[in-house]
């Protein structure tokens, strides 16, 4: 099965599913990697702070897939701000991963921290686009204001924005920014950390197309545009997960789930504009 591919700012085209090793520990990550991998997903999405990173290259290599045909997205550290530390960290990044690194966000904006200044860090992130150690750049949690900032003071447009989107929060300001900007928007928590499959509206349209709710919920973000990238570590999940292309949700039911957005009573993760957290050593 194909997996489609959507066509970023930089010219590359990026795996529209792909899987996520967000919160598998370290010694459960290659194996989890190399049945994704075997599933036939080709797009892997980690972070420093998940970890991982050399357990996810681990996967790879375990898996018999050639790296250079799999999509490896990673983001810089909360603790790796400062322009220096920014260099350091991606470097490491680089090592764990084996070699320039497919995709690179900022993982959050931290606008309360580091005096404000998310901009250097974004600088640094140019460099390395620029020598060859990250492909694409990107960010991750931006905000509009965020976003308007880095188009006034920085040179290199985001390749993607990788946010929180789900049915409960559609995240709709940003996801327009973005369009209107030729940011590619990446969903994680896509299924809000499983808690709109039981929603009735979900497993009804689910029931009428013989799916899963997980199913729905995912090919609602691919029929919008979105990159997804699910995570499991239980096989019969990640194939489900992966099943979503014989299927079209009808124009009605796509405005049904996208009816069910909450704006911000939705959101169930942190705060872009208020969350500071930096991990410890």
């Amino acid at each position: 099965m194909t997996v489609p591919t959507i066509l970023l700012n930089d010219g590359r085209q990026i795996p529209q599913l792909g899987f996520g090793v967000f919160q598998i520990p370290p010694a459960e990550t290659a194996a989890a990697v190399r049945t994704a991998l075997e599933v036939g997903y080709r797009h892997l999405d980690t972070a420093q702070m998940y970890g991982n990173e050399a357990e996810t290259l681990q996967g790879v290599l375990d898996s018999g897939v050639p790296r250079a045909d799999v999509w490896i997205t990673s983001k810089l550290s909360n603790a790796a701000h400062e322009p220096d530390s920014a260099r350091a960290a991606i470097d490491s990044s680089v090592e764990k991963l084996g070699g320039p690194i497919d995709l690179y966000l900022i993982h959050w904006p931290l606008p309360t921290l580091y005096g404000g200044d998310f901009v250097s860090t974004w600088k640094v992130l140019e460099e390395a686009r620029a020598d060859g150690r990250l492909k694409s750049i990107g960010v991750s949690n931006f905000q509009v204001p965020h976003l308007q900032r880095l188009a006034q003071e920085a040179t290199v447009v985001p390749a993607v924005n990788q946010i929180e989107v789900h049915p409960y929060f559609g995240n709709e300001a940003v996801r327009t920014y973005c369009g209107e900007h030729g940011i590619g928007v990446e969903a994680w928590s896509p299924i809000a950390q499983g808690k709109v499959l039981d929603d009735p509206t979900i497993t009804d349209v689910a029931r009428r197309l013989g799916k899963t709710p997980a199913q729905v919920v995912l090919r609602w973000h691919v029929e919008r545009g979105d990159i997804v990238f699910p995570k499991s570590v239980t096989r019969s999940r990640v194939e489900e997960n992966f099943d979503l292309f014989d299927v079209e949700l009808p124009e009605e039911d796509l405005a049904l789930i996208s009816a069910l957005d909450q704006g911000e009573a939705g959101r169930i993760g942190g705060h872009p504009d208020t969350l500071d957290f930096v991990p410890k050593g």
